[in-house]
């Protein structure tokens, strides 16, 4: 080796470890008098909006450092992501991930504005959450297979509604279509409300959404629930089939909520921070609020669990895509 490329290589070594021991300090001082931003991608109401409250609260009160919630809307959360993306990776910037943003995105945008693998450390896993199948009810639809009839039929009733394009509201329904071998016609909303309201009043046929939403609708017989789509039944409706116990083989499908940070976030930091949150999901108040209250199955995990577990969903939600040529709109 010349002398000229082991001065390159003595440098890039120092350069290495200066960064190495820069990250550590910079972890060790974390956090400081500075507020943390969690963003989170969607409207203040929905459930991602609810758990990033939820989750900031608390972190709050563990690192003794205020932590904002910021809701930046719009594109399946694919705005908000994007500027996470972009943030500067020192822990003072999470992120409220979520199926969508960092599962189904990737494949229906063809210009997406972030990589949910490069751009973003994964952080830990908080919650999954089942969807469930919601009808007009005046159809009086007495099970699943009834739909599934009553699809193959007529035509003009092959319709669904979601809360928006490239929701897992919205695959969940492309992914029955491919599952019941049936053309379905996806109708978008603009969030959840009016996507319910013109399935209750006969506009629409059937969606698929969160029970937690549906209930007022369900409690005033305006709309009728059929399955719920995750393999077990769930515990806010002990007596609804799940989809495969009515006769959909293989249909299970989970809407999940995760924490990111920016890329390059020290590990140290995202490390403490998978850890309080874990400890966050076992609170009493908080599995009182997410779990029974909403419905939500709290997990947690490790950055690399959730790591995996992107690593599983992303190729799946391709091929639904693919199949169904959904696209955003």
């Amino acid at each position: 080796m010349t002398s000229q490329r082991r001065k390159a290589l003595a440098a890039l070594m120092g350069a290495g470890l200066l960064a190495t021991v820069g990250a550590a300090v910079q972890a060790a001082d974390w956090p400081q008098q500075k507020p943390i931003s969690y963003v989170v991608p969607f409207t203040p109401g929905g459930s991602t909006d609810v758990v990033g409250r939820v989750i900031a609260q608390k972190l709050s009160e563990r690192l003794h450092q205020s932590v904002v919630v910021e809701n930046k809307p719009g594109a399946a959360g694919a705005i908000g992501a994007a500027y996470v993306a972009k943030a500067t990776p020192d822990g003072y910037t999470l992120f409220g991930g979520t199926i969508s943003t960092h599962a189904i995105n990737p494949s229906l945008y063809k210009n997406l504005s972030y990589d949910p693998v490069k751009d973003f450390e994964p952080v830990s896993l908080v919650a999954t959450l089942p969807n469930v199948l919601l009808v007009d009810p005046h159809l009086k639809l007495k099970s699943v297979a009834d739909l599934v009839a009553l699809l193959k039929k007529d035509p003009s009733k092959r319709t669904f509604a979601s809360s928006g394009a490239g929701t897992s509201t919205h695959l969940t329904g492309e992914l029955f279509a491919q599952t019941i071998g049936v053309p379905l016609t996806h109708i978008p909303y603009k969030g959840t409300p009016p996507a319910m309201v013109d399935v209750s009043s006969g506009n629409v046929t059937f969606m698929f959404d969160q029970m937690t939403a549906a209930l007022p609708l369900l409690q005033q017989g305006k709309l009728q629930l059929l399955a719920v789509t995750t393999a077990k039944r769930i515990a806010l409706a002990p007596d609804v089939p799940t989809l495969q116990e009515a006769g959909v083989p293989g249909f299970d499908v989970s809407s999940w909520q995760a924490v990111y940070a920016p890329k390059g976030t020290p590990k140290p930091i995202v490390d403490r921070l998978s850890r309080e949150i874990a400890e966050i999901l076992k609170e009493p108040d908080v599995q009182e609020k997410l779990g029974k209250t909403m419905g939500m199955e709290l997990v947690g995990g490790s950055p690399e669990q959730l790591r995996e577990l992107m690593a599983r969903e992303i190729p799946r939600w391709a091929e639904v895509v693919k199949k169904s040529g959904a696209k955003a709109e």
